[in-house]
């Protein structure tokens, strides 16, 4: 812990949740967490408590923030809370943890039913560590930005008046909802390690595709030579053929389990049919003959 509690009542469905910050002080873990705790703590920051009473609720947190140093030893692997803790700025936390699992669960059973070597669940550690690593920098960030005094009060004019230019706000808004992810891997292309965009196709959309919780390789442009390419991993990718509502400037992209682009080809380009091969050994484990 630091030098940070958050304090926070909730009441009825339709009543405020009061909540308040106490720079300086940091709970005992076994200290209990009362109303009068809550209301002394916004006479002082307040000068009022508002009138609060009957919470039907009551809880602290404080603004530690802890990471793993790996996330894989053999057998044991670390996700969510296990792996990273931090100040709950923006609900970062519930979508960083449940990414962790939607990036190892289909590692891990690739790897249980032997289709993919023991390597592969390395991967996890070597793509989610750096994300958690980011949300931990910006939540310490925001939690600088909680304080009360003319210095911050001062911080928070200027990074208002920033949002309000489009390339800032949306920069910032991909990095708290992480929509603005991209994995390392070979290749080239801007989509590459990216989520594949979810397009409105003849068939439905691209990620109600990924249901089945297979690999999909989406064929946009008619390309024959997929089926030969995929037949060795029979079982473990979906080659679907489908047409994108109002066109599209890709040809055929294989897409992870977890929604994330492994290998593109774009309209009027030859598929690289020996790169598709290596993506799909790479993250499906080695084809049969």
């Amino acid at each position: 812990m630091t030098d940070t509690q958050v304090v926070i009542a909730g009441a009825g469905p339709t009543e405020l949740m009061p909540a308040c910050e106490e720079f300086g002080h940091v709970a005992d873990r076994d200290e209990p967490m009362t109303l009068e705790t809550l209301r002394k703590a916004m006479l002082t920051i307040a000068g009022t408590d508002f009138g609060m009473h009957s919470p039907h609720w009551r809880s602290r947190h404080g603004d530690a923030a802890r990471q793993a140093d790996r996330y894989r030893e053999g057998r044991v692997l670390l996700a969510g809370d296990a792996a990273h803790v931090h100040f709950p700025a923006g609900g970062q936390g519930l979508n960083t943890g449940v990414q962790d699992a939607v990036n190892l669960g289909w590692k891990l059973a690739a790897v249980a039913h032997g289709h993919a070597p023991d390597s592969l669940l390395d991967t996890y550690h070597a793509e989610r560590h750096p994300v958690a690593a980011r949300v931990l920098h910006n939540t310490r960030a925001q939690t600088a930005l909680w304080r009360v005094d003319e210095h911050t009060s001062a911080l928070r004019e200027v990074l208002d008046d920033l949002i309000g230019i489009d390339e800032v706000r949306l920069r910032l808004a991909g990095m708290i909802t992480a929509t603005d992810l991209r994995y390392p891997m070979d290749g080239t292309g801007d989509l590459l390690g990216r989520r594949m965009p979810d397009l409105d196709l003849d068939r439905g959309r691209v990620h109600d595709l990924l249901h089945h919780a297979r690999a999909v390789l989406l064929d946009l442009g008619d390309l024959p030579a997929l089926d030969g390419a995929v037949t060795g991993w029979a079982g473990r990718v979906d080659l679907v053929r489908a047409r994108p509502a109002g066109g599209s400037e890709l040809d055929a992209v294989l897409i992870r389990p977890d929604g994330h682009v492994a290998w593109v080809t774009r309209a009027g380009q030859r598929p690289d049919l020996d790169a598709l091969r290596t993506a799909l050994t790479t993250w499906l484990g080695p084809g049969t003959r």
